[in-house]
């Protein structure tokens, strides 16, 4: 068990795994079979949910434990659903042209001016 910070309570420190993700949010996994140990580690994760820390990957913004873990899904499932409208290419296409973009000109402009040819077909709306 990896335990961070001086705060851990004792209860939780052999069933519990916090690793620090590249965020920096902490994700939790808890280890431990016996529902009331669960609540009492779950309670906690609320609590530090409540004081706008964020403790499930994904669910920034979440107010609560269960508020982030809805977020953290929605938000993976969208993202999902946008690659499987999209196919792969489209998907990692438009990831380029985004990422030609500055503050001065949009990607397809700088696109444009560098003679980067992107196939806009693949991410255009199709109807």
């Amino acid at each position: 068990a990896t335990i961070i910070g001086s705060s851990t309570s004792s209860c939780i420190h052999h069933h519990t795994r916090i690793q620090t993700s590249v965020s920096g949010t902490l994700a939790v996994e808890h280890l431990l079979g016996m529902a009331s140990g669960q609540e009492k580690g779950r309670s906690e994760l609320d609590s530090l949910a409540r004081e706008g820390q964020t403790v499930v990957p994904g669910g920034t913004g979440g107010k609560s434990y269960e508020a982030q873990e809805k977020l953290a899904e929605g938000r993976s499932r969208g993202g999902q659903t946008r690659k499987e409208q999209m196919g792969e290419e489209g998907y990692s296409e438009m990831g380029r042209k985004g990422g030609l973009s500055t503050n001065d000109e949009s990607g397809g402009e700088h696109a444009a001016r560098e003679g980067i040819d992107i196939d806009e077909s693949k991410f255009k709306t199709k109807s």
